[in-house]
């Protein structure tokens, strides 16, 4: 078998929560040693403390974030633990954070600070709002950004208010598009020899996605709304329909579909009506058209209509997380990974999403704070014992 594509690519990480962890996950599952960098000070990354699985020091939130990483501890507010980094900048390729815009100048963790030691580094730095402007100092969240970008104000139930999504997207985006920066630079440094400064932001993030319905309104001031059934804003019919027993989704992205639909439904009076012939005319008339195809879902269950439609018009049954979960596909997929953790037993976890055919996939639960500070130091860094333990005594680890 042969290794993982990023073996031997070396991460030094200052990240917590979600969109830096998320990144640094899924290069470390790709083969990468990450060595995440938590302060002693504060008993690590605030995640070791999220509920409601949790025991001290460690929670499965955590530990869904940061499997195949190892743990250092360094407190950069001291003379010894400022030492500690910039000898660990010349064995790394990489150093990364998510903290705020204003912080990694601050700390030392930026491209002016290390490049002098190791040129060829990578510094990327992942935060809220960038590391200029008048927002560099804010912290920044990823239900902050649904809701000032746009995102809350066309999501969840026209009668209702505006809602943001079950799942922090914008935080897994963000770190999505961190690990692009990081490959991508770390692709310019083996061409140039010089590593740079490369930077992703929430806000920027947000925005990015926004696509489609940015250029609408940028140009033609289009004004999404939220409709029922979570329907898209121009293609019909693309939305949820309630069924017999409950509910299905269907996409109809294609003219083709729409035919194919009324056949199952075996509407030919549906298929022929003009108001229904185009996407123009279906958008045009969009309420009868709703109306219509709801009338046909009401007639069977969710079962009978992914049946009927399964191989001919796009189409999903809406899931509750368990179910979702243990569909025997994700199995057959190696979407789920298991891992043994020394108190919670085995744990099941999300598999990253890229695959490489006859590569050595290795999963290991996510470390104890500070687990690898002694091996690393010895090892990587040639310290001796007494270093070490002075070290400990000026509170640097």
């Amino acid at each position: 078998m042969e290794s993982l594509p990023l073996a031997g690519v070396r991460i030094l990480a200052f990240s917590q929560f979600g969109a830096g962890p998320f990144a640094t996950l899924n290069l470390a599952d790709l083969g990468a040693e990450v060595i995440k960098v938590e302060d002693p000070s504060t008993g690590g990354e605030v995640s070791r403390f999220v509920p409601p699985y949790r025991i001290p020091g460690d929670s499965l939130y955590f530990q869904s974030w940061n499997r195949n990483k190892r743990s250092i501890t360094l407190n950069l507010r001291t003379a010894e633990g400022r030492q500690v980094l910039r000898d660990l900048a010349r064995i790394v390729d990489v150093v990364f954070n998510n903290l705020r815009g204003d912080q990694p100048a601050k700390l030392g963790i930026d491209y002016a600070a290390l490049g002098p030691v190791n040129p060829k580094i990578v510094c990327c730095s992942l935060n809220a709002f960038g590391s200029e402007g008048p927002r560099a100092k804010e912290p920044g969240y990823d239900y902050l950004m649904q809701a000032m970008t746009g995102y809350m104000s066309i999501t969840g139930d026209p009668c209702g208010p505006p809602a943001a999504c079950g799942v922090s997207f914008i935080d897994h985006a963000a770190g999505f598009a961190a690990a692009m920066a990081i490959l991508s630079s770390l692709y310019a440094a083996e061409k140039t020899g010089l590593g740079q400064n490369v930077e992703v932001s929430l806000l920027d993030i947000a925005y990015s996605m926004l696509t489609y319905l940015a250029i609408w309104n940028l140009n033609k001031g289009f004004e999404p709304v939220r409709y029922p059934g979570s329907a898209h804003q121009t293609l019909v019919p693309v939305q949820t329909f309630r069924t017999k027993d409950g509910f299905v989704t269907i996409f109809c992205g294609k003219e083709k579909f729409w035919l194919e639909l009324c056949e199952a439904f075996g509407d030919e009076a549906l298929a022929r009506d003009p108001r229904f012939a185009t996407f123009q005319a279906r958008f045009e008339h969009r309420e009868e058209a709703v109306a219509a195809v709801q009338a046909h879902f009401l007639e069977r269950t969710t079962a009978e209509w992914l049946e009927a439609l399964r191989d001919k018009v796009p189409c999903a049954p809406v899931r509750d997380l368990s179910e979702a979960l243990r569909d025997p596909e994700l199995i057959e997929r190696g979407a789920v990974v298991e891992l043994d953790h020394p108190v919670f037993g085995r744990v099941l976890e999300v598999n990253t999403p890229v695959r490489f055919r006859g590569r050595r996939e290795v999963h290991r639960r996510a470390p104890t704070l500070g687990e690898d500070t002694e091996s690393i130091l010895k090892k990587d860094l040639q310290y001796a014992d007494e270093k070490i333990a002075a070290l400990r005594s000026a509170g640097a680890i």
